[in-house]
């Protein structure tokens, strides 16, 4: 079987893997949500995609499934496009998501490029803890603006996902910790009329190749080190 893609593997492939050893499987989880007029709506998810199978083409026993392209996007809903489930249908989704997956694959990891995700992943994360599942999550530490600038852009232009670099424009420059009560009381609109937190205007395909280079090396070092059954501390990550 190909070990890297679940959705190419047959059943028994998978069965006959599995009994040869412990295997982890990787979750993209992403966002069908505006990235301004410049980015496609599927960014989030493409980005996910891309490191996860970045790292598990590195690490045996590593599988990268299908990616969750819909997430918790409600912010973004004044925009063309965006399709949001909302935050509890998310916890919801993942929490059915690992139940099943861990009936097969002992280690489940979340890869989520989408912020709106954190919260309702935490919270799934804890209660299938609390069941006894091995089930992670992780997140890039990218840096950078906030939303379809200079990260996102670039990043988009390393996987040559379909930039429209002629309608790239900046948006709200202001940090987003400013922003942020704004944006929760009338969402990404009421900050940034294009739907851009941030510049793209410096970005380029070779600090996304770098970026993404860094952030494959994070997660390949994550799976590496893994070990079952690390308590949750209180901050809901692993320790």
């Amino acid at each position: 079987m190909t070990e890297m893609w679940l959705a190419d593997a047959t059943s028994p492939e998978v069965e006959a893997r599995t009994a040869a050893g412990p295997m982890t499987l990787l979750v993209p989880l992403g966002a069908t949500e505006q990235h301004g007029p410049h980015l496609p709506i599927g960014t989030d998810a493409a980005i996910a995609v891309a490191l996860a199978e970045g790292a598990a083409s590195e690490v045996p026993g590593a599988i990268v499934a299908p990616a969750l392209p819909y997430g918790s996007s409600g912010e973004h809903q004044d925009f063309a496009g965006t399709l949001s489930i909302g935050a509890e249908a998310t916890e919801l989704v993942l929490i059915e998501l690992a139940r099943s997956a861990t009936e097969t694959f002992p280690r489940v990891l979340f890869v989520n490029a989408h912020g709106g995700n954190v919260s309702p992943l935490t919270a799934a994360v804890h209660r299938l803890r609390e069941e006894s599942r091995d089930v992670r999550a992780w997140s890039p530490r990218l840096g950078g603006d906030a939303h379809a600038g200079r990260t996102e852009t670039s990043l988009i232009l390393a996987l040559e996902s379909g930039v429209r670099e002629e309608l790239a424009e900046a948006g709200s420059a202001a940090p987003l910790v400013d922003l942020i009560d704004d944006l929760r009381a009338g969402g990404v609109r009421a900050v940034s009329e294009n739907g851009v937190l941030g510049d793209p205007a410096c970005a380029s395909a070779a600090e996304g190749r770098a970026l993404l280079a860094a952030a494959i090396r994070d997660l390949r070092a994550t799976l590496v080190a893994w070990r079952p059954a690390q308590p949750l501390s209180a901050t809901g990550e692993s320790r």
